[in-house]
């Protein structure tokens, strides 16, 4: 019967944790929608992804920023008196500036790499290869960060240096958070997509949070 409360009540906490990063989210996410049903032509497709471009500093971030504030009390088991969704708006408040900050350089070097990425799919597949696999990198370099935005006190470019760090110093970090993701992201996507509002932030959030803690014990002694 315990058992069967503690699942229960994991259950709960990532559910509630996930729906209300996804209701920061609800424009971005009407916005992908539209872009898998609009016509295909460029100019469509283009009309709707600069507003998504334009929304990710500004809610994405923050957004997930919390939600890996959450993960942080799980992992370290820390006990709050305060409802999840008061605890997560405060989250949201207490870290909007620099995960704002954060938003506004990720999204620019991920446009630089996808740019790259589409540029030479059609003229250098070697080159290609090259920034895909950049791209890896980077994800878990966002990831990391994330992490380290709620559990240091650090300014933006301290914490940006530091995730970088930890993403290319700990081949171990990288392949759990890269692991992890790949294959949250891939079943969330492809296999069950009904998971999406209800697990998915949770889950990517909460083992990349544990990678994370884990070495930051570790190095902590």
């Amino acid at each position: 019967m315990g058992g069967f409360y503690a699942i229960s009540e994991w259950i709960m906490r990532f559910s509630i944790a996930n729906l209300y990063w996804v209701l920061f989210n609800v424009p971005i996410g009407l916005l992908l929608l539209s872009l898998l049903y609009i016509e295909e032509s460029a100019g469509s497709a283009l009309y709707l992804t600069v507003p998504v471009v334009a929304l990710l500093p500004v809610m994405f971030f923050p957004a997930t920023t919390a939600l890996f504030a959450k993960a942080r009390e799980w992992v370290r088991e820390e006990e709050h008196t305060a409802s999840s969704a008061r605890s997560f708006v405060s989250y949201y408040k207490e870290n909007y500036k620099t995960s704002f900050i954060g938003g506004m350089v990720f999204v620019a070097v991920w446009g630089v790499l996808i740019a790259d990425i589409y540029y030479f799919s059609s003229r250098n597949e070697a080159l290609m290869y090259l920034f895909m696999i950049m791209g890896i990198l980077l994800f878990v370099w966002t990831v990391n960060y994330f992490s380290v935005a709620v559990h240091y006190d650090m300014t933006f470019f301290a914490g940006f240096k530091h995730a970088f760090l930890i993403t290319v110093g700990s081949p171990l970090v990288f392949l759990a958070v890269a692991l992890s993701c790949g294959v949250i992201l891939y079943i969330s996507l492809y296999i069950f997509p009904l998971i999406i509002p209800l697990f998915t932030g949770s889950l990517v959030a909460f083992l990349s949070f544990s990678a994370f803690y884990r070495l930051h014990r570790k190095l902590a002694g």
